[in-house]
Formats: structure tokens, C-alpha cells, sequence
């Protein structure tokens, strides 16, 4: 059963709704605040979603934001609406402890990048959100707000369970592999990450500088592409979406992707019934060859590039792996620089192929997971749905449309070609619209 029931107070409101409320004068950011950190306290003694969070500090925030308000002066557009951020993004006034040992007490001198956006826009830095060891595979204590038997997915987890919660109406995590896509789809939220290199990523723990991006986490596709835009300094424009075209006019391909054998059985038959909503708006083709491949190329440059940018500060401090990374450094330690490099122009030379792939389709569908989240003690999940995306670059988006028979959300994935960002969102409030 949910650990949650949607409040009745401001904490239920969508950040754009939010915004526009305090904008009117018909709320005020301290009251939201407010009204988020009752949430926070009815719900996160079983969710766990925060590893680090000040209600003072957080309200001492709005009520500044309110003077400013006040004399009106609005600093941007998420004047006033908390944001929680992911554990490996730097924050002067906050520790970064990035889930592991090896940082406990760390204190960055100054924000990342993508919190001085936010923070130029007016938002409420509420806290830090749990992540896994090091943003890997590891499991965190955070549990999934549907049932907390379950995982919310990594290793952004505690940032899709806080939205999911409603804690916060906006959370920023990251991706190497599956780390926004899969928690946001556990967790039955929307999740975005877009095309990689329009967010900055100074301030952000390095794992791999091949694969790492920013992503986010809402509740609606608009509140998505807000925060994508404005982390981003308004580079992506996701903000600024117009009139969705209507389903029957864009053109949607579902990718039988080569490990659908992964796919749970009900989940199976939660996609064939979405084909047969979207009916002939959407085909059914194979994946092509070389996406099994790519699968194999995010692993090595996963392992090795997480092994060549954090391996010796983990190795001096004993005691600080878990079970579960050390047999990754371990593995990381053999792979040669013959094989790394084979892996990094693989990926780097993909871009031709996903061109050829996305030719003629405005976007492509798959399963954002293998199924719903699996129990707790499982792990956080199967990320191979996300893997080639990310090695892509490519912006993907995963949408709250499915339940499992047992009542758990099953995400959609949607992905589109690199740099078309504003028309992915777009084409996901179309389907949102439509099935929903």
C-alpha cells in the first residue's frame, strides 16, 4: 500500500502552479514551504528520502523570496517553489556526502553550476536528496512511497521518492545508466534527462565524463521542462512549448528492443495494450543491431571511468566500499586501454546509426524498466532499458502511464533524437493526453 495520500494543502500543487500562485499573491513561499516540510515529516520516517535538509534554513529562504515578492520584485520562474537536489551536486550551504563514507562531512565552498541556476530563478533549496554509494548500484536506505517493500530505483532515489511523496514539487538527480529514468518510473513520477552537454555539470560528482548528465524529476511534463530549462539557462527551451501536436499526427515507433525477454509477463501485456490505444499512430519495429552492442560499451566505460575517477580516493579510505562496488573496481582494474578505447569510439560514432534510427519517427518507445520495482533487498532494478540512451546522449523522458497488475506504476519511455529536446516534451504531454 502507498505510504502517501496526495495532501490537501499547497504541497500538492505542480511547480508551474505553484509559481503561479505565489506570482498572484494568492500564496506565499513560506506557507508552500510550510506545507512541503509537514509532508516531509508524515512521510520520510518511512520513505527516507533526504540525506541532508534544514527546515530553517529552507524557510528562512521563502520568507526572503516573500519580501522580495512583496516589493515585487520576482527573481525568476521558480520564485519560491522548493527543490530538493540529488547528494553528488555541490552546495555551499549544504554537505555533499554523496552516499558514501568516503565523503562524509564534505563541504563544497561553492554551488554547482546547475544550483546557482536555480537558485537565479528563485527556487527554495530545500535539501539534499538520498543517493546510492557513489550514484552506483549499491542500495540506499530510501524505500518507494507506493510500497516500501519496494525500491524507488537508483541511483537517484531519494529525489524521485520525494517527488512521488509529495515532499517537493521538483528534484534534481543524474544519469550514467538508468539513474533518472528508472527511479522517476519505480516511483511513478516524470522523468527527464535531456540531450547530454545542455546542462553544465561543474559541481557535480564525476563517475564517468563520458556518460554523467543532469536530469530532473516532476510530476507533470511541464514541470519537467521548466526545470530542465532553467538549470540549464534557458539553452534547452523546454519551457516554452506551445500547442502540442495531437496524437494522430505525430509519427511513434515502439523498439522491440533485443532483452525484451526481461520483460515481466505483465508488463508485456501493459505494452500491448497501450500499442492498441495508440493504435496506428505508433509501428512496431526491431531494434537494430548495434543497440545490443552499446549495451556492452556502457558497461566498460562505466566501470572503467568510475574506477579511473574515484577508485584510489575510495582505495584510501578502508571500509568505505560496499559489497557492491568493490567487485566493479575490481573488474575495472582488467580492462585494458585497447579495449576502453574500442568502447569510447563505439559510442562516440553511434551518432550516425541513431540518426538512421530516428529517421522518419518523431519519437520511439520502449519500457522505461523491466517491470515495477522489484523488493527492496533485490537491488535497485535492471537499468538495461536506459543503458543506450545514455550512451547516446540521446534526451528521454519517462512517463507515469501503466500499472502493474499488483498496483505499482510502470513507466513509459520515450526518446527522441539528440537536440530535440523541446519537441520530446511536447510529444510526451501529447501521449500523457491521450492515454491518460
Amino acid at each position: 500500500m502507498p505510504v502517501f495520500e496526495t495532501p490537501a494543502s499547497p504541497a500538492s500543487l505542480s511547480a508551474i502552479e505553484a509559481a503561479q500562485a505565489i506570482k498572484a499573491g494568492q500564496l506565499s513561499s513560506e506557507n508552500l514551504v510550510l506545507a512541503c516540510l509537514e509532508q516531509i515529516s508524515r512521510t520520510d520516517p518511512t520513505i527516507h528520502a533526504w540525506a541532508f535538509l534544514d527546515p530553517g534554513a529552507a524557510l528562512e529562504q521563502a520568507r526572503m523570496l516573500d519580501r522580495h515578492q512583496a516589493m515585487g520584485h520576482s527573481l525568476g520562474r521558480l520564485h519560491g517553489v522548493p527543490v530538493g537536489i540529488k547528494d553528488i551536486i555541490d552546495t555551499a550551504d549544504m554537505p555533499t556526502e554523496c552516499g558514501s563514507p568516503a565523503f562524509a562531512g564534505f563541504q563544497p565552498t561553492e554551488d554547482a553550476e546547475v544550483v546557482r541556476n536555480l537558485k537565479t530563478a528563485g527556487a527554495v533549496i530545500m535539501g539534499k536528496t538520498v543517493t546510492t554509494e557513489i550514484a552506483f548500484l549499491h542500495p540506499a536506505a530510501t524505500r518507494n512511497p507506493h510500497n516500501q517493500d519496494r525500491t524507488p530505483g537508483g541511483s537517484s532515489s531519494g529525489s524521485a521518492a520525494a517527488v512521488a511523496a509529495y515532499q517537493i514539487p521538483l528534484a534534481l538527480g543524474t544519469q550514467t545508466n538508468g539513474s533518472v529514468i528508472r527511479p522517476a518510473a519505480f516511483c511513478g513520477v516524470v522523468g527527464y534527462k535531456p540531450t547530454r552537454g545542455t546542462i553544465s555539470r561543474a559541481g557535480v560528482l564525476q563517475t564517468s565524463q563520458t556518460l554523467d548528465q543532469i536530469g530532473g524529476f516532476a510530476r507533470t511534463v511541464e514541470d519537467t521542462g521548466l526545470l530542465a530549462a532553467v538549470v540549464s539557462g534557458s539553452a534547452l527551451g523546454t519551457d516554452r512549448l506551445g500547442a502540442s501536436p495531437a496524437i494522430h499526427d505525430l509519427k511513434l515507433a515502439y523498439l522491440d528492443m533485443p532483452f525484451s525477454n526481461r520483460l515481466t509477463e505483465d508488463s508485456k501485456r501493459q505494452f500491448e495494450r497501450l500499442l492498441d490505444t495508440l493504435g496506428p499512430s505508433c509501428t512496431r519495429i526491431d531494434a537494430p543491431a548495434f543497440i545490443a552492442d552499446l549495451v556492452v560499451v556502457q558497461k566498460v566505460l562505466h566501470e572503467y571511468e568510475i574506477n579511473l575517477h574515484l577508485g584510489d580516493v575510495l582505495r584510501s579510505k578502508p571500509g568505505s566500499i560496499s559489497r557492491t562496488l568493490k567487485p566493479v573496481l575490481e573488474r575495472a582494474l582488467q580492462i585494458d586501454q585497447q579495449t576502453y578505447k574500442q568502447s569510447f569510439e563505439a559510442a562516440a560514432s553511434a551518432d550516425a546509426a541513431f540518426e538512421e534510427l530516428f529517421s522518419g519517427y518523431d519519437a520511439l518507445i520502449t519500457p522505461s524498466t523491466t517491470g515495477p520495482a522489484p523488493p527492496a533487498e533485490n537491488g535497485t532494478g535492471d537499468p538495461i532499458f536506459c543503458s543506450v540512451w545514455t550512451v547516446g546522449g540521446l534526451p528521454a523522458i519517462t512517463l507515469p502511464l501503466l500499472t502493474s497488475s499488483d498496483g505499482m506504476p510502470l513507466g513509459v519511455q520515450i526518446i527522441s533524437a539528440k537536440g530535440s529536446d523541446r519537441h520530446l516534451v511536447s510529444c510526451a504531454r501529447s501521449l500523457m493526453s491521450t492515454v491518460i
